[in-house]
């Protein structure tokens, strides 16, 4: 058997993670931050004999190995209901989670968002304190806009006269690009989360998703794999993974718990078509210790599940006409769980900096547990299904 590409997980310390830290069952697990213990932790992607693979799974310091699987974008659709063409002062998911009237802005809070990357010349980002890192082979612009539209339903300043971000003076933001005009890695991702803890972030957004199905093309076209034993390689493949996201985050979250936190946002995906099928929160959004993102859309009796959205997240936020940063300037207005998310992590930054002003640290844990605690199920369509928005609404101090 020929040699194959790993994502190796390992810990510079003894340290293994207890059943209590991975977590009986998928949920929102904190991640303390800080720079003093960065050292502990290695990613890395390597080429390993299955001889090398199995003599490296026994060594004490390795807590996960998963062969590289394709990312792809939660991919949006664009929106023929926009807050843009309404002339609105405040896009419509900002209302409803509450950050309009909220006290708190972001202030003092770093959030990251691993995505297609940035239009930094965009006027929603004038002034902002950002720091770019490429994790692609292709170059640091943002070619999407996937990026750039998520990033300012998070941090961004008013365009047009329009409010679209939820947090708007964050101290400083991380932009970890892992996904081009090509797709991108779960090697990528599993380095850029790293990167972005290691670098202070409190608040980690993701709108993307691991490409199955690319995954068992990938083995049949280029291996000369049958359509079966591709499937059964790639699922081993997409099991290897979520365990390799929920023993990286244990690891961080090990590191030390009373240091400043993160939590890691994530889309859970727009793989279901209501009410004909629906289909479970895909990874990276189903590793334990992610909060789970769902996406709302409104309606002349309240807010109700888009048909898109995956089931079984955590909470769910605005996810159909969501105006927010376009490519090259103005707005557009997308639908996509991938849309919902960055709501989500702009909340989260506003409860990190409500717990920064009063105890003078942000615990990873208490801000998860505000975020989801808080969440609201007033405003919901009567009969809505706890599997498809998950706690409810999440809300802003």
């Amino acid at each position: 058997m020929s040699d194959s590409q790993y994502i190796v997980l390992r810990a510079q310390d003894n340290f293994v993670p207890t059943f209590d830290n991975l977590g009986a069952t998928r949920g929102p697990v904190g991640i303390p931050s800080t720079t003093t213990f960065a050292e502990e932790i290695e990613v890395s992607e390597v080429t390993l004999s299955k001889r090398e693979m199995g003599d490296l799974r026994r060594d004490p310091k390795t807590r996960a190995i998963a062969p590289p699987m394709p990312l792809k974008l939660i991919e949006p659709e664009l929106s023929t209901d926009s807050d843009a063409a309404a002339a609105h002062s405040t896009a419509w998911g900002v209302e409803v989670v509450g950050a309009h009237q909220s006290a708190y802005d972001g202030s003092g809070v770093s959030v990251a968002v691993l995505d297609t990357g940035i239009d930094l010349s965009h006027p929603a980002f004038a002034g902002a304190n950002i720091t770019r890192k490429n994790f692609t082979t292709e170059s640091d612009e943002d070619i999407h806009g996937h990026g750039t539209h998520c990033a300012g339903t998070i941090f961004g300043k008013d365009v047009n006269g329009m409010r679209i971000g939820v947090a708007r003076n964050v101290s400083r933001a991380l932009i970890g690009k892992v996904l081009g005009e090509g797709q991108g890695s779960s090697a990528n991702l599993a380095n850029a989360i790293n990167w972005a803890v290691e670098n202070g972030a409190n608040v980690i957004s993701m709108s993307l998703g691991i490409d199955f199905p690319g995954y068992v093309n990938l083995l049949v076209n280029q291996r000369g794999l049958d359509v079966r034993p591709a499937t059964s390689i790639a699922l081993e493949a997409y099991r290897a993974n979520i365990n390799l996201y929920s023993a990286l985050t244990a690891m961080l979250q090990a590191r030390n718990p009373f240091a400043n936190g993160a939590i890691i946002v994530a889309a859970s995906g727009n793989e279901s078509n209501r009410p004909h099928y629906e289909i479970a929160v895909a990874p990276p959004a189903a590793g334990n210790g992610v909060i789970s993102v769902g996406a709302l859309q409104r309606g002349s009796s309240g807010l109700s599940v888009a048909k898109f959205s995956n089931t079984q997240c955590n909470v769910s936020a605005p996810g159909v006409a969501v105006s927010s940063a376009a490519l090259g300037g103005g707005l557009v207005s997308w639908n996509g769980t991938s849309m919902a998310a960055p709501h989500v992590a702009g909340v989260a930054a506003l409860w990190a900096q409500k717990e920064l002003q009063e105890s003078g640290r942000i615990s990873s844990q208490n801000m998860a547990a505000k975020v989801l605690a808080m969440a609201t199920r007033h405003g919901l369509e009567s009969g809505s299904q706890l599997d498809d928005v998950g706690n409810g609404i999440v809300q802003a101090p």
